[in-house]
């Protein structure tokens, strides 16, 4: 845990910005059943039924010391999904850091390896020369 607060105390460095991602699956639910009022209209009934519409998965990207967040919700979470995220935000939000200092949880698509699988060699050492990923305890 220390790792972690050691990282988010560090000052501000546009060089060097720290960005916290995570991703979150949803589900996209529908009422089964209109919901209805009582005879005087305090109360409202609602069914606990629903339809189910599919899933997303929420990306959500922040630097905290310069107030900046991105969320973007993707039908899916995938190695090519993260690996296509990161090169966004290090070539299009990130593009004269030196490094981005990326915390984030240890979910088995969050690997350099993902870089590797989804673009050419050449591609993968250039984003995974540009990112810092300060470990992470397990039990976080």
């Amino acid at each position: 845990m220390e790792d972690v607060l050691t990282v988010y105390s560090r000052p501000y460095d546009e060089e060097y910005p720290v960005i916290c991602m995570d991703e979150k699956p949803v589900q996209m639910l529908a009422n089964a059943r209109k919901s209805f009022r009582s005879k005087d209209g305090r109360i409202e009934y609602e069914d606990n039924e629903y339809i189910r519409n599919g899933t997303a998965s929420i990306f959500m990207f922040t630097e905290p010391l310069n107030g900046w967040r991105h969320a973007q919700a993707l039908e899916r979470r995938t190695r090519e999904d993260w690996a296509g995220k990161i090169a966004w935000l290090l070539d299009t939000q990130y593009p004269s850091a030196k490094k981005v200092v990326l915390v984030m949880d240890n979910l088995n698509t969050h690997t350099i390896a993902s870089l590797y699988q989804t673009f050419e060699p050449k591609r993968a050492l250039e984003l995974a020369g540009r990112l810092e990923i300060p470990p992470i305890p397990v039990n976080l």
